[in-house]
Formats: structure tokens, C-alpha cells, sequence
């Protein structure tokens, strides 16, 4: 079965779907996050997280910046 990555827009508390796909990539861990099991994202961003640990550890190398 062929995947393919969807493009989303990322609001609080949702997300609009720009393009059709399947998953998106973590911006940290670079791991493949099926869109039913997208929780995690940042809106400033425009970032997901595969989990509250990738979230938590973007978070942290923002805020040393």
C-alpha cells in the first residue's frame, strides 16, 4: 500500500487538510504520524509532534533561543 504525506494547516485546538494524505511527519523525530493519531502540533510553527516528549523538546530549544 502506497502512503502518502498530507499537508495540513494547523489551527488551536484543529487542523485543515491542504492536501489529501495518509501522515505527516514529526518535525523532531522525523517519524511517521498517521492523521487519526495527530495530537500534538504547534500553530506558530506549523509543526506536528509524534508525542508530548517531541513537543516538549521542540519547546525546550525554543525557549534557550
Amino acid at each position: 500500500m502506497n502512503k502518502k504525506k498530507a499537508k495540513l494547516m494547523f489551527k488551536h485546538n484543529s487542523f485543515d487538510i491542504i492536501e489529501e494524505g495518509d501522515f505527516v511527519l514529526c518535525a523532531v523525530s522525523g517519524k511517521e504520524i498517521e492523521l487519526k493519531d495527530l495530537n500534538y502540533w504547534n500553530v506558530d510553527l506549523q509543526e506536528a509532534y509524534f508525542s508530548v516528549i517531541e513537543a516538549n523538546q521542540r519547546y525546550k530549544s525554543i525557549k534557550k533561543n
